[in-house]
């Protein structure tokens, strides 16, 4: 029986977790009530997992993802009344975490007979289990699979001072990740800690209203909606997403109402695919996230698979973006017309603005003019997830002249072109 259960409950990630499970396997069985001392005093889950080579040595301290973990290795070990010690005292913790119920009455089901599927309760209905199957996956892959210390996120080249953290999403690992903007040492992205998420019941790569898709793109934190003004279905809060921006016009994308929000008051976890298009946390962890947000400033980078630099590979790339920025600057001080507008792609449209008409009143303009000065000030540059290369740039532009100041807050979407960063948007942000 306990073989059969092993191997049953083991299906759902024996992907994730073989390595270290055949190692765990090898350990000579103790009694429950050795082992249920252990776990309660002599030792936590963290240390037992830290000890084995098989397990990540940092992890973040968030989450279920590593009491699953241990819970697995239990079951491979074949210590049944330690596993079910673990998913009981998860419950406790969460008691409406319906993952952690089903575990349980696998569990409860393997003392009194065979049973030959995950949520073998009879009137298990079959969506709902796949769902906490999936769940269940996308937790213990996450928590296998982390990035190495020494890598940071492609997409965060570079955030503005007063930006104080940045958030990246992993749509294929159904995982946030965030990242406090390290001024010590020069802006470096400095890992915090990670969260299991959920995303649009179709997936990513929102084209159209209501295709039930998440968006995938660079956007910010519009605004704070607290619970009180929502209902029961978006939890303790929620963050609206500037979704659709420039370059999801551009591209002819559509629709609204995209946020970052938790989940009802009922239900601990939703299942990795869930949602309309938001993007879900437990309420728990929104409430820890939530700390970190600063409308109108926190960009939150949504991918489909996010790509990891080594922190060479990410200075070298944040090094070339900046004296692109900085030759766009000095040529617009030039006044040399021609050598400014090659900065820009003859794609390039702001508004109603072609780049032919762009051309054209720049040129005018700078027949006017005596000098220029431009000053670049809270630099951000976000590189866009997706297959075309394009990075979006934030700052304070300071402009003067001879016969004219202006300052405004900056757009730009960067586009490279035949190996060139070409200017494909710029307007107000």
């Amino acid at each position: 029986m306990r073989v059969k259960i092993r191997f049953i409950l083991l299906a759902v990630a024996a992907t994730v977790t073989a390595g270290a499970l055949a190692k765990l396997a090898d350990r000579p069985n103790t009694s429950a009530g050795q082992s249920g001392a252990a776990l309660s005093s002599a030792q936590s889950a963290r240390d037992m997992l830290a000890a084995d080579p098989g397990f990540p040595l940092t992890v973040s301290d968030v989450g279920p993802e590593e009491t699953l973990a241990r819970i697995f290795a239990e079951i491979e070990g074949n210590r049944l009344n330690n596993a079910l010690q673990l998913t009981e005292a998860l419950i406790r913790q969460h008691p409406n975490y319906r993952l952690a119920n089903l575990i349980k009455g696998d569990l409860l089901l393997a003392r009194a007979q065979p049973i030959r599927s995950f949520g073998a309760l009879s009137d298990a209905p079959a969506d709902k289990v796949a769902d906490l199957r999936a769940e269940a996956i996308a937790r213990l892959k996450a928590y296998r699979e982390k990035p190495p210390a020494d890598f940071v996120p492609r997409y965060l080249l570079q955030m503005q001072p007063d930006q104080r953290y940045a958030i990246v999403v992993d749509t294929q690992r159904s995982r946030l990740y965030l990242y406090e903007n390290d001024r010590s040492h020069d802006g470096q992205p400095r890992f915090i800690a990670d969260y299991y998420v959920t995303q649009g019941k179709l997936g990513a790569e929102k084209v159209v209203e209501g295709d039930k898709k998440t968006p995938v793109g660079v956007y910010h934190v519009t605004a704070n909606l607290p619970r009180q003004k929502l209902a029961d279905l978006y939890g303790s809060g929620a963050y609206p997403l500037n979704y659709p921006n420039e370059w999801d016009k551009r591209q002819g994308r559509s629709g609204s109402g995209i946020w970052l929000h938790g989940t009802p008051s009922d239900t601990f976890a939703r299942p990795p695919r869930a949602s309309d298009g938001c993007v879900v946390l437990t309420n728990q962890d929104l409430d820890v996230v939530a700390k970190n947000l600063q409308v109108g400033l926190t960009p939150v980078i949504i991918s489909n698979s996010v790509e990891w630099l080594s922190l060479d590979d990410w200075a070298r790339e944040r090094s070339e973006l900046n004296k692109t920025i900085d030759a766009w600057r000095a040529d617009w001080e030039s006044r040399d017309t021609d050598r400014y507008l090659k900065h820009y792609s003859k794609r390039f449209q702001s508004g109603e603005q072609s780049f032919n008409e762009f051309a054209a009143q720049k040129k005018q303009v700078n027949a006017g003019k005596e000098w220029i000065k431009v000053k670049v000030d809270n630099l951000s540059v976000f590189r866009n997830p997706g297959k075309e290369e394009v990075v979006v740039v934030t700052f304070d532009q300071d402009y003067r002249s001879n016969n004219l100041d202006n300052r405004m807050k900056k757009r730009q979407y960067w586009l490279r072109e035949d190996g060139q960063w070409k200017i494909i948007y710029e307007g107000s942000a």
